[in-house]
């Protein structure tokens, strides 16, 4: 895995969602992404903390955001959240067909009793 560029830890709450979703905007703009690829991240990170936080009604509960840059021009925003996928929308509803149009890659995993998001984007700087 590539060093983290940034780890967040913020509490559960639409507050904290803007601080995420400026954090990410902030390096993808170090990271040479278009205006256009920046709005694109900036919604698809709101739209992914927002599934997050209806997850659980455990108030304690977390949301963590790491950000990488595992090659050049791309950023991986891995988003997590205490819970299971299994209680997130299917693939079919708007929230996922939205993250799929705004990002490269989206992977959702399981892990240790999180769901994690997972969103690669690229700069389209160098796209064809």
């Amino acid at each position: 895995m590539s060093t983290p560029l940034i780890e967040l830890r913020v509490p559960p709450d639409a507050a904290s969602v803007s601080v995420v979703r400026t954090s990410v905007a902030s390096l993808a703009s170090r990271h040479d992404f278009t205006l256009d690829r920046l709005e694109d991240l900036r919604l698809a990170t709101n739209e992914a903390c927002a599934l997050l936080l209806d997850l659980t009604s455990e108030d304690t509960a977390a949301l963590t955001a790491i950000v990488v840059s595992p090659a050049t021009g791309t950023l991986r925003v891995t988003l997590r959240r205490r819970g299971s996928s299994s209680t997130l929308p299917g693939p079919e509803s708007f929230a996922w067909m939205v993250l799929n149009a705004l990002v490269d890659d989206l992977t959702v995993l399981d892990s240790d009793g999180e769901v994690h998001l997972v969103l690669t984007a690229t700069s389209g700087t160098d796209l064809a």
